[in-house]
């Protein structure tokens, strides 16, 4: 009865791989509580060890990988397990001979070939190694074998698992024989179980993952910043020409799928209404900076923003790394280049491209919006000098407050004049604070830069939300300037400036009362609105009645 069973799930898993392969798409990311989920492909190992308590579990890439979540209740922090399939002895000294075999057939053609090429290569080549020597294995077995081999050879290796977690932010390796961590949508930073555990095994990854991004790394270069395929950006040091304690490497993921207006909503960022606000602004081309300290969201709220600029509008986005995804086609993404050889005089390799010669550039290009992915040299007093000159800009910066903004901006390295700043019309401040024991991304405050006051120096500032950290709320202070902007530009009345205002809250409420989180989703919400208001808050408004009366 046990064997039919078993064989049962095997073959009901087989369908599932099969499926898999043929639809060719990631699967959503299903969280679920406690030890019910598992495999016959990869299952799931009990907790032995009485300290841990399990949190979560929740696939990866459905049916090979899962992710646990501990409590180490003696050490009071949570621990991250990558669990991938199982092999036995027997199936362990099998991938060794493949790997070796492989490693002496594949030739330089191999980094030439696409990933559906070279999965295909490596099943044929599988196949023809396990006939030639008369090894049988089950199906299951083949297919755990071929798991290894695509991550190994074409994928992150035992990172791999990490790199395709969405809930995972960033992933740390410190040196050898150091836990990698990583920082966790949930949990913030916690350690894994994945270790590399020599010189060789690290190095080797090393230069796998420079190879990737198209790069090199040695011991006579042994610093590598760059971008994978996927966008993921990529620092790391080779052996122990700089890190003591071996190679070192980071690498901060990208989001395919961007953070948007209703995913800041559902995580407590910002309210509806602060939202309506930030869409109001970002229409009448108000410029926006986001400050506030690492990993406090800002490129993630700045990526919400921008969904809001007009369907039309001409945009340029300059970063050093794509972070910026949206949806519109008029769009330039611009991405800074290293250059080759030593810096000359001027600070600059032979071919180098930086954040200012981008931004020089997109002045001649004549576009309405222009993001720039973070400031910190001389491309912001350009930048600057293109909100001055009427375009309307968005960046991101590391500063606590406006205060800390301003000084900043008008010190080395940065250098930009506090007049200058006179033409910035909103500062948003993020933070990431604990709330309830769980590590949170709030706008701490949304600040008009309303002028200057020549007697003083000083910047003339308004506040229009906060956040009340004792009851985790946000605050309207009452006033906007952009409000009172706006009424003056259509010849509004105050009461047909609320009510637009409310308009736009509802239009932002319904999208995350329906869950519209993709991005493309919201998109087409925001352009019929821009074309036909009108029609498109009545059938909000009647959607909305009909689903509060089911």
């Amino acid at each position: 009865m046990v064997e039919k069973e078993t064989k049962m799930i095997d073959t009901y898993m087989l369908k599932i791989v099969s499926k898999l392969r043929k639809n060719n798409r990631p699967l959503k990311i299903r969280v679920v509580q406690g030890e019910t989920i598992s495999s016959a492909l990869t299952p799931i190992p009990k907790v032995e060890n009485p300290n841990y308590r399990i949190e979560k579990i929740y696939r990866i890439n459905y049916p090979y990988t899962f992710a646990r979540i501990l409590f180490d209740k003696k050490n009071f922090e949570y621990y991250y397990e990558a669990i991938e399939p199982p092999l036995n002895q027997r199936l362990s000294e099998i991938l060794r001979e493949v790997y070796s075999s492989l490693n002496q057939t594949l030739k330089f053609e191999w980094y030439l070939k696409t990933q559906n090429e070279k999965e295909t290569y490596l099943t044929h080549s599988v196949k023809k190694f396990l006939e030639s020597r008369g090894i049988e294995l089950s199906e299951l077995d083949q297919e755990r074998i071929f798991y290894y081999l695509k991550r190994d050879f074409i994928k992150y290796q035992k990172i791999d698992p990490l790199i395709n977690d969405e809930y995972i932010e960033d992933i740390s390796c410190d040196g050898v024989n150091v836990p990698i961590y990583i920082y966790h949508r949930l949990y913030g930073s916690i350690k894994t179980n994945i270790v590399f555990s020599d010189d060789n095994e690290l190095n080797s990854f090393i230069v796998y993952i420079a190879q990737k991004c198209m790069k090199q790394i040695s011991v006579s270069d042994p610093i590598l910043d760059g971008t994978t395929p996927e966008g993921h950006r990529v620092q790391a040091t080779y052996s122990r020409e700089v890190t003591t304690r071996g190679g070192t490497f980071t690498i901060r993921r990208f989001k395919e799928k961007p953070f948007t207006p209703t995913d800041l909503i559902k995580n407590g960022t910002a309210s509806p209404e602060m939202i309506a606000y930030l869409w109001l602004g970002v229409e009448l081309g108000e410029s926006m900076i986001i400050v506030g300290g690492p990993a406090s969201g800002k490129t993630s709220t700045l990526n919400a923003i921008a969904i809001f600029i007009p369907p039309a509008a001409k945009i340029v986005s300059i970063e050093d790394t794509r972070e910026i995804n949206l949806p519109h086609q008029n769009w330039i993404p611009g991405t800074t280049r290293s250059g080759i050889g030593e810096k000359s005089i001027t600070g600059k390799a032979s071919g180098e491209i930086d954040m200012y010669d981008l931004v020089r550039a997109a002045m001649r290009q004549r576009p309405r919006y222009i993001i720039v992915g973070e400031v910190r040299g001389r491309e912001t007093y350009t930048m600057f000098q293109a909100m001055a000159t009427g375009h309307t800009t968005y960046s991101t910066m590391h500063a606590e407050s406006v205060k800390a903004m301003v000084n900043r901006l008008e010190n080395p390295p940065i250098g930009t004049p506090r007049i200058l700043m006179t033409a910035l019309n909103n500062v948003i401040i993020q933070t990431q604070v604990k709330v309830r024991d769980e590590i949170v991304r709030r706008i701490k405050e949304i600040v008009e830069i309303v002028g200057f006051e020549p007697e003083t120096n000083e910047l003339i500032t308004n506040v229009v939300f906060e956040w009340d950290p004792k009851k985790d709320r946000f605050i309207f202070r009452g006033h906007s300037y952009l409000f009172d902007k706006i009424i003056n530009l259509r010849n509004w009345t105050h009461e047909e400036m609320d009510k637009e205002f409310e308009r736009r809250v509802t239009v932002i409420k319904y999208l995350d009362r329906k869950n519209i989180t993709d991005f493309r989703d919201i998109w087409k919400i925001i352009t019929d609105y821009y074309r036909d208001p009108n029609e498109t808050i009545g059938r909000i408004m009647e959607e909305m009645k009909e689903s509060e009366n089911t």
